[in-house]
């Protein structure tokens, strides 16, 4: 039986490979210089530690900690420390931000808040997002449908599954496993702060409803209720 939740040494190389899922994906961590290089792979990545020289998409960056990004081809890294997730079999599109902030702007469960990093740029796509939960958390039990990787990067706190409490510090790496009951607490005086990937989404635009053709009106009408103007 696969447990709820599996952590990870933050080693250099493929930590967990789990291109057998229907979201085939592989979690890498970087300590040193690094190339991930897979066709047709998008690689979603997060700065741990700074600074890291980082070149994607045709361009080279210089990216300090707490900064993330996604880029659809090959991906070289010098310096720094941090985690690259490999979305297998998906084209995403090229993007860097960050730093993370400090708390999130949409509303989750129990009093914490998420931000999307790199939001789905259509339905079903994936995304990275960042968990905030204040102190004196002690989340409901939930699920997901589709694995959550992780990684702490900033406070401490728990994580409680039905067979073990796992102790969560800055830098612990992680994956939550599709379906595995689990909780999040923090203490007294101790706010946490977790980047997670989803590889899968049930929220983004669609062809049908996207904010260009929803606000673009004909004779008062919007296009997206128009069928035979758009665009085939």
């Amino acid at each position: 039986m696969t447990p709820a939740y599996s952590e990870f040494e933050f080693t250099n190389g493929l930590l967990f490979d789990y291109t057998n899922d229907e979201y085939p994906t592989r979690l890498h961590a970087w300590t040193e210089d690094s190339d991930f290089s897979s066709p047709g792979s998008t690689f979603y990545g997060y700065v741990f530690e700074g600074p890291a020289a980082v070149a994607g998409g045709g361009n080279e960056y210089q990216l300090k900690a707490r900064q993330f990004f996604c880029f659809n081809e090959a991906v070289s890294i010098a310096g720094g420390r941090g985690i690259i997730i490999e979305r297998v079999g998906f084209r995403g599109m090229n993007s860097l931000g960050g730093p993370v902030e400090d708390w999130g702007r949409l509303k989750y469960i129990d009093g914490c808040t998420d931000s999307l990093l790199v939001p789905p740029v259509k339905l079903g796509d994936p995304c990275l997002n960042a968990l905030f939960f204040p102190e004196n958390i002690d989340q409901t039990a939930h699920t997901h449908p589709s694995m959550r990787v992780g990684m702490v990067i900033d406070g401490a706190g728990r994580c409680v599954t039905p067979d073990k409490v796992y102790d969560l510090v800055p830098g612990k790496i992680f994956i939550i496993h599709p379906e595995g009951t689990h909780r999040f607490q923090t203490l007294d005086g101790g706010k946490l702060t977790v980047v997670a990937y989803h590889p899968d989404s049930d929220f983004g635009p669609q062809d049908e409803n996207h904010p260009m053709i929803n606000r673009t009106i004909v004779d008062g009408v919007s296009a997206a209720k128009i069928a035979e103007i758009r665009t085939v």
